[in-house]
């Protein structure tokens, strides 16, 4: 029997994970925890503001394989990646075949991925590290704003849909995947890799915190997610490199946001320019 026998299983695996990551992070019960979030979401409009703007993103994101079925541009990329790419992915994929494996990879890449955004949204919530979750929200918010626009205008094709030595592997685990999760992820939507670039961006964040766990197991995460993209035979490796510079500029700039500096920078910018003028 498939660990995933739909859409269902996965998010009830997704609610446990983040749980379970509640539990570890905070050492508090989850009900605790989600009670935190609600108290935020009717006591705060600033907490409210970004939560919904964040929300407001993701709706964006969807709307964008909505969007791109109605353009005319019908450009493909992938042909010239598999020029310069080759056999990489396909390697790996043959290297490490395993079905063990192929089961954790699946799992890390469906449920793990979402729960640790989610975790990392209910920890700070909880701790009251509005810093931290503020800088989420806007390293979320950059990490789709920039990679849109790619989705759109540099269409670039998933590994197993173009060559022909590599297999979504994730099918073994999650037999509906192209059903389920499909509506999710175009196929084209490969160029930059959002599961890469999320994972660095909530890595780096993660690193801030003064939680011991969250900041060594969510690097950790990141690393593995990253190997995942490969094993299951979905992302180019130019895909990860530019997933991981989006990811670390998002996250940069979300901090930056966060803390206040990007908007003193810009301040004292103007203010030497008023006084060359002087």
């Amino acid at each position: 029997m498939s660990p995933f026998a739909s859409m269902s299983h996965a998010t009830i695996y997704i609610v446990l994970t983040v749980a379970l990551f509640a539990i570890i992070g905070t050492r508090k019960n989850p009900l605790s925890i989600a009670g935190s979030f609600v108290q935020e979401i009717f006591t705060s409009r600033k907490y409210l503001f970004h939560f919904v703007a964040l929300l407001t993103i993701l709706f964006f994101n969807k709307l964008e394989m909505t969007f791109e079925k109605k353009m005319h541009y019908r450009a493909d990329f992938t042909k010239s990646i598999y020029s310069i790419e080759g056999n990489f992915v396909a390697n790996i994929q043959h290297f490490f075949h395993n079905d063990i494996l192929t089961y954790i990879c699946s799992y890390f890449y469906v449920v793990v991925f979402p729960a640790v955004m989610i975790g990392s949204i209910a920890i700070y919530t909880y701790k009251k590290n509005y810093k931290l979750f503020y800088a989420v929200v806007y390293a979320l918010m950059f990490n789709y704003m920039i990679a849109i626009p790619f989705y759109l205008f540099f269409p670039v094709n998933e590994v197993w849909s173009f060559h022909p030595n590599v297999k979504l592997l994730i099918l073994d685990a999650f037999p509906t995947f192209e059903q389920d999760y499909r509506p999710l992820s175009g196929l084209d939507n490969c160029f930059p890799s959002l599961h890469t670039s999320i994972s660095i961006s909530m890595a780096v964040i993660a690193v801030r915190s003064k939680n011991t766990f969250w900041k060594i197991f969510v690097p950790a995460t990141a690393a593995f997610i990253i190997f995942t993209i490969f094993y299951l035979g979905i992302h180019w490796l130019s895909d990860m490199c530019a997933g991981v510079i989006l990811g670390v500029v998002a996250s940069r700039m979300g901090l930056r946001l966060a803390e206040g500096r990007l908007i003193l920078g810009e301040k004292a910018l103007l203010k030497r320019m008023n006084n060359n003028e002087l």
